[in-house]
């Protein structure tokens, strides 16, 4: 899957969580120098960056800008956890930079906001829609050695919290460093974590209350 580039990479029918993206490249427009980029999975992971893509249907409608400012609020805290975050609809890079200047929801927006005009991308991780041609609420966490090891869809007419992004990046990031380890349910940084074993059977309980 090239996306417009002629990158001769065989893909996986689709993303699957636990197993390695292949690369990918999308044009983008970056609201830090007001400039056109691209966006290089590989790329990034060669800096030893997480990436985050965060799927939307489309520019210039309404619950999308108050996604992407609601992201923009855990920007700075997602990047010192070493992230690239990118947000990413079937709109052109040209239609982005004219939403991000006339959109004042939107004022605050850093990353990077990728086009991906054909669905290819969007497809791929199963939230490109063909009947209306735009992609679903999808928001996938890649480790820096390429693996996905988040997703979550929403349809059209769910907002997201960036809140519970940001809990599962940092959640994500504590076990990279701590294979060996669980995290509960609502676990965040600083609370117990669960280190699963035979002894562990039935007590998970006294584990987390001793």
């Amino acid at each position: 899957m090239s996306c417009g580039h002629d990158h001769s990479v065989e893909f996986l029918p689709e993303a699957i969580i636990g197993q390695k993206v292949e690369n990918f490249v999308l044009e983008a427009f970056d609201p830090e120098d007001c400039g056109f980029c691209e966006v290089d999975l590989e790329k990034i992971q060669k800096e030893g960056k997480w990436t985050i893509l965060f799927f939307y249907p489309a520019d210039f409608t309404f619950v999308c800008p108050t996604e992407l400012a609601d992201l923009a609020t855990k920007h700075a805290e997602l990047e010192k956890l070493g992230c690239e975050v990118v947000s990413v609809s079937t709109d052109t890079k040209f239609v982005h930079l004219a939403w991000k200047n006339d959109e004042r929801l939107l004022q605050d927006v850093k990353f990077k906001m990728a086009a991906d005009p054909t669905g290819e991308v969007s497809d791929f991780f199963g939230v490109y829609d063909p009947e209306t041609g735009l992609a679903l609420r999808g928001t996938f966490i890649i480790n820096p050695e390429g693996v996905l090891v988040s997703s979550e869809i929403n349809f059209y007419n769910v907002g997201r919290n960036a809140d519970e992004l940001l809990r599962k990046v940092e959640a994500n990031v504590y076990l990279k460093d701590h294979p060996f380890e669980a995290c509960p349910a609502k676990w965040t940084p600083g609370e117990k974590t669960l280190t699963p074993s035979e002894k562990l059977v039935g007590k998970v309980y006294e584990q987390l209350n001793d």
